[in-house]
C-alpha cells in the first residue's frame, strides 16, 4: 500500500535585494525571486532593497525573523568577495544554526553553469527564531539556479525524502522549553 499524496503547503517567503545602486526598477534578482515564489504557490511576504551595511542588513533579518507572516527570507546580493559585500557576515550575526550544505550545493550547481567561478560565491544558508534563511548571490542567473535546483524543491512540502518544510514546526522548539 503507497502513502497518500501530500497537499501543497504555501510558504511566506521574504525577499531582500542588497545593493547599492539597484532600485524597484532595476532589482533584476529580486523580481526574479519574487516570479519564482509566487509561480511555486507560495506568498511574497515582503520585499525591500537595503544598503551594503551589515548592522541594516543584520537588523532587517531579524525584524524579518520576529514577523510570525514570515517562514523564510531569501537576500540577494553581497555574498562576494569585495569589501562592500557584507551579507553573508549580517546573516551570521543572526544565524542560530548554520545550513552549511547549502552554500556546498549550491557550489556544485554553480559549477555546472559557470564552471570554477562558482567559487566566487559564499552563499550561505541557516535558521534564526523559527526562520530559514538563504543569501544568494546578486546575479538573476544564480537567483534562478538557487531557486530551481535547491529551494524549490526544499520549500516543497511534496518533495521526498525530506524537505525544510516538514521541520518547520520544531525549528524553534528550543524556545518554547521550559
Amino acid at each position: 500500500m503507497t502513502a497518500p499524496e501530500r497537499a501543497f503547503l504555501p510558504v511566506r517567503i521574504a525577499v531582500l535585494t542588497v545593493s547599492d545602486t539597484r532600485t524597484p526598477q532595476t532589482d533584476r534578482s529580486g523580481d526574479t525571486l519574487a516570479e519564482r515564489i509566487t509561480a511555486a504557490g507560495h506568498l511574497l511576504a515582503a520585499r525591500d532593497i537595503l544598503p551594503d551595511d551589515r548592522a541594516q542588513i543584520a537588523a532587517r533579518l531579524r525584524q524579518w525573523c520576529a514577523d510570525p507572516g514570515i517562514d523564510v527570507v531569501l537576500s540577494t546580493g553581497g555574498t562576494g568577495l569585495t569589501g562592500r559585500d557584507v551579507t553573508v557576515e549580517a546573516h551570521r550575526d543572526v544565524y542560530e544554526k548554520e545550513i552549511e550544505a547549502f552554500g556546498t550545493v549550491f557550489t556544485i550547481v554553480s559549477m555546472q553553469k559557470i564552471g570554477t567561478s562558482a567559487v566566487q560565491s559564499r552563499a550561505t544558508g541557516g535558521v534564526a527564531m523559527g526562520t530559514y534563511l538563504f543569501a544568494l548571490p546578486g546575479s538573476p542567473g544564480a537567483c534562478r539556479d538557487a531557486w530551481d535546483e535547491i529551494l524549490a524543491p526544499q520549500l516543497d512540502y511534496r518533495h521526498k525524502p525530506c524537505n525544510f518544510v516538514e521541520i518547520m514546526p520544531r525549528l524553534d522548539e528550543h524556545l518554547r522549553r521550559k
